[in-house]
């Protein structure tokens, strides 16, 4: 269903992989939209286990796309040092495949709202945080993308040092 990753030697490991997705501030959601087009679109995220979780409005493109076909790919770069003097860049990313859901449950929800404001908010108080989810969940979904697939890839040299 997969496919293999064509330069194995510069495949990081699925710890690595999952590090990656668990220290990166933003990915990239790639979905089929309308008429099949693509559609990628930046967002924030958390990651639990092996599931990923987004907020989103209750309406737009993206819970469009969920909607109708709940297949994703997430793509996160936790480094992109570009060296011009050398052609080439130092990279470090990862990408996730996985089947994608909108929330139903109210605790699971709030449970992934918190995770999402731990996440890029860990100042903040408790009482701040439980505030700012009351006063947006009315209209906010929250998707989760349970993965069923990761790679994580480097360039050569980045690569060989991680291993």
């Amino acid at each position: 269903m997969f496919r293999e990753m064509r330069r194995k030697g510069q495949q990081l490991s699925e710890e690595a992989a999952y590090d990656i997705l668990r220290s990166g501030s933003h990915g990239v959601l790639a979905l089929s939209g309308d008429e099949g087009w693509p559609y990628a679109v930046p967002l924030s995220y958390a990651l639990d286990g092996s599931s990923v979780y987004f907020h989103c409005a209750r309406e737009g493109h993206k819970i469009d796309a969920v909607r109708k076909d709940g297949r994703g790919c997430l793509c996160v770069v936790a480094r992109d040092d570009v060296l011009p003097e050398e052609f080439t860049t130092r990279y470090v990313s990862a990408v996730a495949f996985g089947e994608i859901e909108e929330l139903r449950d109210e605790e699971e929800k709030l449970s992934a709202l918190r995770l999402l404001c731990a996440k890029y908010c860990p100042d903040a108080g408790q009482g701040a945080v439980e505030a700012e989810i009351e006063r947006d969940r009315p209209g906010v979904s929250i998707l989760k993308m349970r993965i069923l697939h990761l790679t994580a890839k480097a360039e050569r040299k980045t690569a060989r040092q991680m291993k």
